[in-house]
């Protein structure tokens, strides 16, 4: 089940195009999604609240790693998507290796564009596409304080600590 989740960017379009020929709304939502953690799953469920079928685009690993620096990702592309996938609110992963899901966006018109609470609406790349066809971008509040910097530097103190 969770490996037919993981879709090509053709699987994926026509997996968009037939749900919307159906009536169906297709939310897209992308990032990195390093550690996953309780932040993602929420925000992941309220993604798919918006519509009939949530599509994570994926970072690669050189994406993030041109994104976040070169000692990220910590979990490498095919294990995220597997995690991804295995996600109830998830209908369809599909890896990108561009900086932005632009192309991505392109090829799927999603109905509903989604990203957390740091990014303002029009900041969003895709924004322009999706409303120019009718849909709907929203930016969804982040749970606080949680985040996988906050991980990080949370398990960084741990590992200090017992070194001493």
């Amino acid at each position: 089940m969770i490996k037919n989740k993981i879709k090509t960017w053709d699987e994926a379009a026509i997996l968009a195009s037939q749900l919307q020929a159906r009536g169906g709304r297709v939310v897209f939502t992308n990032g990195c999604f390093d550690l996953i953690h309780a932040g993602h799953v929420q925000y992941l469920e309220q993604a798919k609240a918006l519509g009939d079928v949530l599509i994570v685009g994926l970072n690669s690993d050189a994406s993030v790693r041109g994104l976040k620096g070169n000692t990220r990702p910590l979990v490498n592309e095919e294990e995220r998507a597997m995690v991804l996938a295995a996600l109830e609110s998830v209908d369809a992963v599909l890896i990108f290796p561009q900086e932005t899901p632009l192309e991505l966006i392109r090829k799927l018109r999603p109905d509903v564009l989604v990203k957390g609470g740091d990014w303002k609406v029009e900041q969003i790349v895709g924004a322009d596409i999706v409303l120019a066809d009718g849909g709907m971008v929203k930016s969804l509040p982040f749970r606080e304080g949680i985040s996988t910097t906050e991980l990080l530097r949370r398990a960084a103190i741990l590992a200090k600590e017992e070194e001493k």
